[in-house]
Order: structure tokens, then sequence, then C-alpha cells
């Protein structure tokens, strides 16, 4: 939407930006506040999962998306296989932004933070323009300020962006028939941290826990709101 007068979109623009410098110092803050307690978490659920294989991930863009009938059938299975392990979804909203709120909520306990991931996560593919570029059918520049919009998917390129931006190895269970378990690893480091995402019919990712970790899961996330 355009604004409706110039100078109430200069003024929204100031508050803007004011706003999102915020925004970071609040997500900074409380990153450096839960590191240290949401560090016992880590490995959880990779113990839990330890016997499966994964396959080698492929950076790539968004190209299929299922109708409704594999989509419900996609989700069957991924809650069966949720049922299997002992795991439990964080759901997050379904609003283009499910990616970096799921990934938020790894990070920080809270999948409130997703604008200052994908903020991150946008530097990274700057940055590092040529370690991404060969994995984006358009115009690079076109792709990545598409990624700066707030609502807009992420996809398996911003995924791998946001390994190597971490430094920690991002593991999908997805709904997929014949692909259980798919890990992303940093580029040029090792893995300092994991995270944990369930990923539904190429449409929807929601954070995973193991069912033992939901109280201290709850309790940090309360703890987050004291800030």
């Amino acid at each position: 939407m355009t604004d409706l007068y110039q100078h109430e979109g200069s003024c929204s623009s100031s508050t803007s930006i004011s706003s999102d410098r915020s925004e970071t110092d609040n997500d900074r803050m409380i990153a450096v506040a839960l590191s240290q307690e949401y560090a016992n978490l880590d490995g959880a659920v990779g113990r839990r999962l330890s016997s499966l294989s994964s396959i080698p991930h492929v950076p790539r863009i968004n190209s299929f998306i299922p109708n409704i009938n594999e989509a419900s059938h996609d989700h069957q299975r991924l809650t069966q296989r949720l049922n299997v392990y002992g795991l439990f979804e964080v759901k997050v909203s379904g609003d283009g932004n499910c990616q970096f709120r799921a990934l938020s909520d790894q990070l920080y306990g809270s999948p409130e933070h997703h604008k200052y991931v994908r903020k991150e996560v946008v530097k990274q593919l700057k940055e590092f323009q040529t370690v991404y570029e060969g994995y984006v059918p358009m115009k690079f520049k076109q792709y990545r300020k598409k990624m700066t919009k707030s609502g807009e998917w992420g996809d398996h390129v911003t995924l791998q962006a946001a390994a190597d931006k971490f430094g920690a190895k991002i593991c999908l269970l997805t709904s997929f028939r014949d692909t259980c378990f798919i890990e992303i690893v940093p580029h040029n480091q090792p893995p300092q941290r994991e995270l944990w995402l369930s990923f539904w019919s190429e449409v929807h990712y929601n954070s995973l826990y193991e069912l033992q970790d939901l109280k201290i899961h709850y309790k940090l996330k309360k703890k987050h709101w004291l800030f």
C-alpha cells in the first residue's frame, strides 16, 4: 500500500527505522541472556533421532506448491513421524514468515524475533553473494530484495544462509514420502549448535522439541517476556 501523504510516509519511515533499531537491540540482549540456558536444550532432539540417515542438502528456491490433497496426506505423514519420535511442534504463524519465526524460536525461545532473523539472513546473502547466487535462477539482487520483505517465504537458500550466519546445523524433519530427514550444515565452520524444524509439504515450518523438554521451553519463553 502507498502512503496517502508524503509527510506521513516520511514520519512513518523515521519511526520504522527507530523501531527496527530498538527491535534489533532487544533481540541481541535477549539472545545473550538466553543463550546459556537455551544451550542446555541443544542436541536433545538430535539424540532422539540419531538413528535417522539424512540426505545431502541442495539449496534451491521455492518452485513446487502441492495441491490440497497432497498437502493433507503430507501433514498426516508428518504427524505420524512426530508421534513416533516423541516430538512436539511449537506452531508458528503461517503468515509467510514461518521459516524465520521457527528459526527465531529455536535461537531465542520465541518466534517474535523473526524480523531480526530475516535481516541477518539477508545480510549474509548480500555479503557472500558468490556463495549463493548460483542457486538462484534470477538476478540475485532482485532475489535478495524480495527476501527483505516481511511475508516473503523463506526457501532452502535462506536456510543455508541462516546455517552459515548463525553457525548452526539446521535439521528438518520433513513430510516428504522418500525424505524424512534433511541436514543443512554451515559452510567453512563446524556447527556450534543444532536448530530443529519440522517442514510440511514445502509450505510451512514449525519449531521442534522433545516432549520431555516442553516445560523447559515454555519456562524459558515466559522468562523472555520479563525483558
